[in-house]
C-alpha cells in the first residue's frame, strides 16, 4: 500500500494490516532490544505513533559492501522489519534502481527537503590521497562532506568508516580515514566491525529512530550498549584461561578440548564487541565458539596491531585519536594490567597436575 514519507512508524504498520494489539508488542519488545526499563513502554508507544518516519542515506566510499550484505542478515523478530521496512532508506547505492545522475539528483533533494533532520549512515574509508576514488568528478571527501552538513547524526557502519580499517593499513597508499577523522561538527556514532554484527546496526538506527536520541557513547564513540565489554568478559573459553589451559596450535590436544585460544592470537581481552554475546546467524555461532581467535576488528588499527595468530601480552595498540582523548593512557594502565593476566595464567598453567595438560604439553615438559 502506498506510503506517505510523513507516515509515522504506527501509521506504516496500521496500513500493513498490524493491529493495535500487535503494535504494543512491537513497542514493547522494541523497549526490551533498546535496554530500556520496561517503564519505557509509554514513552516507545508515542515516538512511534507520532514521529515521522526517519530519512536514511547511506553512502559507500572504500568498502567491500560486506557491512550492508551484514544488515540484510539481522533476524530480531518484529524489529528487523520495522527497521529495515519502516526508516526511509532514500538513498542506498547498492538496493536503489537508479543510477548516475537521477541517483545524485535524488540525492540532493532528499537533502535539501531534509536538511537538519535526515542520518546519514557511512559505509568505508574515505580517500583522501591526491586523485583517489572521485565519483562523478567528485573528490570523495567532498561528497561526504556535503552529505553530513544536512545530517542530524551520522552512523559510520564497519571498522573501514570507523577507524579507516583495511584501506588505511600501513602503508595507506589512499591516505584514508575514518568519517570522525574528517567530520568534526556532527554527531558520530562509530558501530565498528569487520562487518559489524546485524543486530548491533539495526539497534542503533533503532534507537535514533524510537527515542531521537543518540545512544550513550564510549571513549571511541561506540554505543556503550554493545561495546562496554570486552569480548573476553563473556567467551565460552573465559574458565579455560582463568585455569591457565591453552590450545598452543590448531588440531592439538588442547584446541580440541576447547581451551583457550588466547596463544593462538585472541584478541578478545582487548576487543570490545557483543560477539559473544548476541553471536551471528540468528544467534547460531561465532568465531571463538567456531575455534577461530579473535581478530580484534572492532578496534582501530586491527589490521596493523600485530599477526593475527600470534600471542599478544599487552593491549592493542591504540591511536591517539583526538575524539579519544585520553584513550592512549587508559590503554597503558590496561595492558600493564592484561600483561600480568596473562603472566598469571602461564604460571598456572605451568604449575597444572598432569590430568589438565593437553598431550602435547607433556611432551614438550619430558
Amino acid at each position: 500500500m502506498f506510503q506517505n514519507k510523513d507516515d509515522t512508524v504506527y501509521e506504516v504498520l496500521q496500513k500493513r494490516g498490524v493491529s493495535r494489539r500487535d503494535f504494543l508488542k512491537i513497542a514493547t519488545i522494541t523497549t526490551a532490544v533498546l535496554g530500556l526499563e520496561y517503564t519505557q513502554v509509554g514513552r516507545v508507544i508515542a515516538q512511534l505513533e507520532t514521529k515521522p518516519r526517519v530519512p536514511v542515506i547511506w553512502l559507500h566510499f572504500q568498502d567491500c559492501t560486506g557491512c550492508s550484505e551484514a544488515i540484510t542478515r539481522s533476524f530480531n523478530p518484529g524489529l528487523a522489519s520495522l527497521i529495515l521496512n519502516d526508516v526511509s532508506l532514500d538513498y542506498h547505492e547498492t538496493l536503489m534502481a537508479a543510477a548516475g545522475h537521477q541517483a545524485e539528483a535524488a540525492k540532493k533533494a532528499i537533502m535539501d527537503a531534509n536538511a537538519g533532520s535526515y542520518v546519514l549512515v557511512v559505509e568505508g574509508s574515505i580517500p583522501t590521497g591526491f586523485g583517489m576514488t572521485s565519483i562523478g568528478g567528485r573528490a570523495a571527501d567532498d561528497i561526504l562532506k556535503e552529505a553530513a552538513a544536512g545530517a542530524l547524526a551520522i552512523i559510520a557502519v564497519g571498522n573501514c568508516a570507523t577507524f579507516g580499517g583495511i584501506p588505511a593499513a600501513k602503508p595507506n597508499p589512499t591516505n584514508a580515514h575514518g568519517v570522525w577523522d574528517l567530520v568534526k561538527d556532527k554527531p558520530i556514532i562509530n558501530v565498528a566491525g569487520c562487518p559489524p554484527i546485524p543486530e548491533v546496526m539495526t539497534n542503533t538506527i533503532a534507537h535514533i529512530l524510537v527515542l531521537g536520541t543518540l545512544p550513550e557513547l564510549d571513549a571511541l564513540n561506540r554505543p556503550k550498549m554493545f561495546y562496554a565489554q570486552t569480548v573476553h568478559d563473556r567467551c565460552v573459553r573465559r574458565g579455560f584461561y582463568d585455569a591457565g589451559l591453552f590450545a598452543n596450535s590448531f588440531g592439538d590436544d588442547g584446541y580440541k578440548a576447547g581451551y583457550c585460544l588466547f596463544k593462538l592470537g585472541c584478541k578478545g581481552p582487548t576487543t570490545y564487541n557483543a560477539c559473544a554475546s548476541l553471536k551471528w546467524n540468528e544467534g547460531t555461532s561465532w568465531p571463538v565458539q567456531a575455534g577461530h581467535p579473535c581478530l580484534g576488528c572492532s578496534e582501530p588499527g586491527f589490521w596493523d596491531a600485530g599477526g593475527f595468530y600470534q600471542g599478544q601480552s599487552a593491549l592493542i595498540d591504540v591511536p591517539g585519536l583526538t575524539a579519544a582523548a585520553g584513550a592512549a593512557a587508559v590503554g597503558i594502565a590496561a595492558g600493564v594490567g592484561t600483561a600480568a593476566a596473562n603472566a598469571a595464567s602461564k604460571h598456572r598453567a605451568e604449575q597444572a597436575t598432569p590430568s589438565q595438560v593437553p598431550a602435547d604439553d607433556k611432551e614438550k615438559k619430558s
